[in-house]
Order: C-alpha cells, then sequence, then structure tokens
C-alpha cells in the first residue's frame, strides 16, 4: 500500500531483535516477581501438569492432616476426661471401703443411748416414771446362742431379784452380766459425758431392753423408759397416736438393739410347701423353718396387717395379713413416708427379706401387728424373733386400733453406712456428668462413639478408634446397698472392675494416638516432599534469572544502538537538503 512505511532489511532485523529481547525480558522479570520458571501450561506443559498433579495431592493431604490433628485432639480429650473418670472411680471405692470397715466394726455392736441426763440422780426411783418394784429386764443370747434374761429390780426392799437405787448400782448390775458357760462379761453400762446412759452388747449380738412396771400396764412400762430416757424409740408414740387404748396389760414396752446395720431375715419358708419362700409367697404363709405351720411368722386374715415406722413416726400399713411378700417390699418402697428413710429387698436365693436404713439419720425402725376387726379367727400376731428382726412376738388383741409394737434400733453403723451410700450414689451421678461432657466436636468416645480417621486421598487407609460406655451403667457400677458385707463386698468388686475397664481402655486409645501421631509426622513429611517435588518442575533459579536479565538489559542497550547504526544512512540522504 502506498501508506506503508518502508524500512531496510537492516532496521527491521534490529527491530526484530529488540522485540524479542523485550519478551525474554518480561518473562524474566515474570520469574523473578513470582519465582517461578513455570507459571502457566504455556510455559512447560510436562512440568505444570506434573506439578499441578504433586501439589493436588499435597492439599488433599493438608486437608486429611487437619482431620487428623483434630482426631488427636479427640483421643487427648477422653484421656483426660479418663484421668478425672479414673478418680471418681477411685473415690467410689473408697467409699465403697470405707462402708466395709463401718459395716465390720460398727455394725458388730449393739449399742444404745438414752436422752436424759442421770449424773446427778441419786435415788432412781425419785425419777417419774420408775416406781419402787418396776424391772428392767435384758434379754440377749449367750456364746451358744441360748437365750439369756437378766431382770434388774428398782427397789428399796431386797428380794430375790437384783435390786437398785442408785445410777451407780444400775451401772454395776448390767455389767455384772455374764455368759454362764464363759463368764465373758455381755453387756458395759456407764455414763457419757453428758450424763446419757449407755448400754452395749460386748459379744456382737442383738438385745432387747423391757420395760416392766408393776401393774404391768402399757403406759406405765412405756414411762419407765421414758425415765431412763429410751423414750425415743418408741412406745409413747403409741399413746400419742392414739392406739394404745386397745393395748391390753399384757403388752410390754421394749426395744430390740441390733448388732447389724441392716435387717436381714432367718431364711424364710412356705408352710405350705416347706419350700424356700418367693416374692409371692404370702405372708401368712411364712415359716422360719422346714417344718409347716409350727414356726408361723405372721398369723393373721385379711383384716389384719403388718406396719411400719421409723424413728417412732407415723405407722404405716405395708402388706395386709393375705399379702405376699412382694406387697411388704413394695408397701415400704413405694410409701412417700418410709422409702426416702429405708429400702426393703428379697433375695430370692437366699429367701431372706432385708431392710436397711438408705438416711443417715435413721436409728430405729418400729413393727406392729395390727387387728383391725373383730372377727373369730386368731388374732394377728408377728414374730419378729423367728422372723429375725427382733426377740419377742408381737400379738395384737381384737378390735385394736393398733396392736403391739417392737422398736428395734440398727447397729451404730447403719447411719454412717446410709450416708456413705449417698455419697457412693452421687458419684455414681458425677461420672453418668463427666461422661456426658467429655464429647470433642460431636464425638464421645466415652459414651461409645467411635472416631474414623483417614490416612489417604482416596480413604482407603484408616484407622477406626472404638469408642466404649463408661457411664456408671456401662461400667456396671449399681446403685449402692450397704445393707450386708455380700453387698459391700460386690460393690467393690464392680469398682475394681470398672477400674480395670477404664485401664484397658486408656492403653486403647494410648496405642491408637501413638498411630495417629506417627501417620502425622508421615503425612507431613509427604506433603514437604510432593511441595518440594513440585517445585522442583517450576521454581525459578533467582541467581540465574538476575544473571538473564541482566544480560537481556545489555543486549536490548546493544540493540537500541545498533537500530542506530542502521538507521544512519537514512541521516545521511538528510544532509543532502
Amino acid at each position: 500500500m502506498s501508506s506503508d512505511v518502508v524500512l531496510t532489511s537492516a532496521l527491521r532485523n534490529n527491530l526484530l531483535s529488540l522485540q524479542n529481547t523485550q519478551s525474554l525480558i518480561d518473562q524474566t522479570q515474570l520469574r523473578l516477581a513470582t519465582g517461578r520458571k513455570v507459571n502457566s501450561a504455556l510455559d512447560s506443559p510436562q512440568n505444570f501438569f506434573a506439578a499441578e498433579t504433586l501439589n493436588n495431592r499435597a492439599d488433599d493431604l493438608n486437608r486429611l492432616l487437619d482431620g487428623i490433628g483434630q482426631s488427636i485432639t479427640a483421643i487427648e480429650q477422653a484421656d483426660t476426661a479418663i484421668q478425672s473418670l479414673t478418680t471418681l472411680v477411685e473415690q467410689a471405692d473408697s467409699i465403697a471401703q470405707q462402708a466395709r470397715d463401718a459395716i465390720t466394726t460398727g455394725g458388730a455392736q449393739a449399742k444404745i443411748t438414752g436422752g436424759v441426763d442421770l449424773s446427778g440422780v441419786t435415788d432412781l426411783t425419785s425419777l417419774t416414771g420408775i416406781d419402787d418394784g418396776d424391772q428392767l429386764v435384758l434379754r440377749t443370747f449367750d456364746a451358744d446362742g441360748d437365750p439369756k434374761n437378766t431382770t434388774i429390780e428398782f427397789a428399796t426392799t431386797i428380794d430375790n431379784t437384783l435390786e437398785v437405787t442408785s445410777v451407780d448400782q444400775l451401772l454395776t448390775e448390767i455389767n455384772a452380766i455374764q455368759d454362764t458357760d464363759t463368764k465373758e462379761q455381755l453387756f458395759t453400762a456407764r455414763l457419757t459425758d453428758d450424763g446419757l446412759l449407755e448400754i452395749t452388747q460386748n459379744t456382737g449380738k442383738s438385745f432387747e431392753i423391757d420395760f416392766e412396771s408393776t401393774d404391768n400396764d402399757f403406759a406405765n412400762d412405756a414411762a419407765l423408759g421414758n425415765a431412763l430416757g429410751f423414750g425415743s424409740f418408741d412406745i409413747e408414740a403409741a399413746t400419742d397416736a392414739g392406739f394404745a387404748a386397745g393395748v391390753s396389760t399384757s403388752d410390754e414396752a421394749q426395744i430390740t438393739v441390733s448388732a447389724s446395720a441392716t435387717l436381714t431375715s432367718k431364711t424364710l419358708y412356705n408352710q405350705s410347701t416347706d419350700k424356700v419362700a418367693t416374692r409371692t409367697t404370702t405372708l401368712a404363709n411364712l415359716t422360719d423353718e422346714v417344718t409347716g405351720s409350727a414356726g408361723d411368722i405372721f398369723a393373721g386374715g385379711a383384716s389384719d396387717s403388718f406396719q411400719v415406722a421409723v424413728d417412732g413416726g407415723t405407722f404405716v400399713s405395708v402388706a395386709n395379713g393375705d399379702g405376699t411378700l412382694q406387697d411388704l417390699i413394695d408397701g415400704i418402697n413405694t410409701n412417700a413416708s418410709l422409702n426416702t428413710k429405708i429400702a426393703a429387698s428379697f433375695d430370692e436365693t437366699t429367701g431372706q427379706l432385708n431392710i436397711r436404713a438408705i438416711d443417715s439419720s435413721v436409728q430405729s425402725i418400729q413393727f406392729a401387728a395390727v387387728d383391725a376387726t373383730a372377727d373369730t379367727g386368731t388374732a394377728a400376731s408377728l414374730d419378729l424373733a423367728d422372723l429375725g428382726y427382733g426377740i419377742n412376738t408381737l400379738s395384737a388383741t381384737d378390735n385394736m386400733a393398733q396392736g403391739s409394737v417392737e422398736s428395734i434400733q440398727l447397729g451404730s453403723a447403719a447411719g454412717d453406712l446410709a450416708s456413705l451410700e449417698s455419697e457412693y450414689n452421687n458419684i455414681r451421678t458425677q461420672i453418668d456428668a463427666l461422661v456426658a461432657d467429655s464429647g470433642y466436636r460431636g464425638t464421645n468416645l466415652l459414651n461409645g462413639d467411635d472416631l474414623t480417621t483417614f490416612f489417604n486421598e482416596d480413604r482407603s487407609n484408616s484407622l477406626t478408634t472404638e469408642g466404649t460406655t463408661l457411664t456408671s451403667a456401662g461400667l456396671g457400677i449399681t446403685e449402692a446397698n450397704f445393707g450386708s458385707t455380700t453387698t459391700i463386698d460386690s460393690a467393690v468388686s464392680q469398682v475394681r472392675e470398672a477400674t480395670l475397664a477404664i485401664r484397658e481402655f486408656n492403653s486403647s486409645i494410648a496405642n491408637d494416638l501413638a498411630v495417629l501421631q506417627t501417620r502425622q509426622d508421615f503425612t507431613t513429611q509427604t506433603i514437604q516432599n510432593l511441595n518440594t517435588g513440585a517445585d522442583k518442575l517450576t521454581i525459578a533459579d533467582q541467581n540465574e534469572e538476575g544473571a538473564k536479565l541482566l544480560s537481556l538489559q545489555t543486549r536490548q542497550q546493544l540493540g537500541v544502538t545498533s537500530l542506530s547504526l542502521a538507521s544512519q544512512s537514512q541521516q545521511a540522504v538528510l544532509r543532502l537538503f
């Protein structure tokens, strides 16, 4: 075209050289700016895509490395919880051991302490409720298991019985009671620092105190017991509750002091089958021996009832005369005024009925046989001696508003055991709460959740950390029952097995933690290797690229000079004008 600028060959060659040099300068500057010699597939398709593959795998492993790190933290959280859980279980073991010690020592001692200060009393008959001729009867068992009765009479005259006037004489006479054969002292009586009468049975047996007034009147019997400070168990409650009106003159105010912290019956039998009683056995069919009706424990019809009170409180009918053992158990365990104080259970294997305190304030349990209506049958009676709880038979007369009452004071460890039960059950609650709070990001290894950790990008390699349930139920730690040595030993065994289970699980997750930490280190190093390999394909040598830039800049300057020289011939033409 006529408008085209005509360049000489020399100019065109120099211009092209300058353009190529500028292109190389731009490329070198980009490499220096990015640090890479391959910035796109145009630079080196083979290196670019190879490096991209390596970087992509490194990115995938980086994401997996985050997951491994989270799994390690989850296991570390579980390990932290296990340490605290172990401490709680050790506390439970300590409480169970305390219960064992308590039932072994205090539970084997029958002891009662009165509530009246007798320290300044010189003449016991001067106290309201104690009359000349009143008697205090102590019943216990000798080394052969035979009953032994000792009568102490309060009197100012001497006859064939032991007669006392002063407190010192009373203490002396009680302390002088011996086993007929072994001559072993059976009781220790003393005044406490507060002047209270304390009586302890020395041979691990239970004993009964029977208060007998001169006229055998129930109210006067109770007054005798109250005068010595033994009214809190009792019997004045009979009058207060209005059920003493029908009590016959043969009924006596009495209290049984148990050597046991829980009431455990003898093996109970069904008199109609001579087989060990079951929960469905009726109370009227109970016998203490395999001898049929000769050893009836409870006698009475459908209108009669078996009644229970705690610490001299209101009596509650827990079963009718035609009720079953299960009715009696339910009557205690479902009654709002009883089930916070005591608990009943039945051992199907041994045929034993157990009643124990579940509140540390409980000191005594009262039993009564009640004949609610006039009937032609035998009046209700309850043989606590055959049942294994007390010493005497309680007999109810027709038309009684309430029958005879016997109060059984539990062994000195009963309150401690109930308190320990409460503490033990609180530990169970805390174990469950700790386990519930042991999760990490929705995974709780201590509550049965599993944790899966993946090690490669296609998830073909992984590790599953299996969780377990370490709640109190999962550990097999059941609700406390410190009513007997057997149940306490069961609790001790449960706690120790729980400790072993916790240790085994801790060992298991410790092994998994070691694996995860190893894989974490391996994955970190693999990522570094992949990045290094990718860099070798794409990273520019800064020294080399700097040298190239310097060389290109020099070449560019030379090109400009060369272009100038090539144009000198045309400049010579201009001089002609």
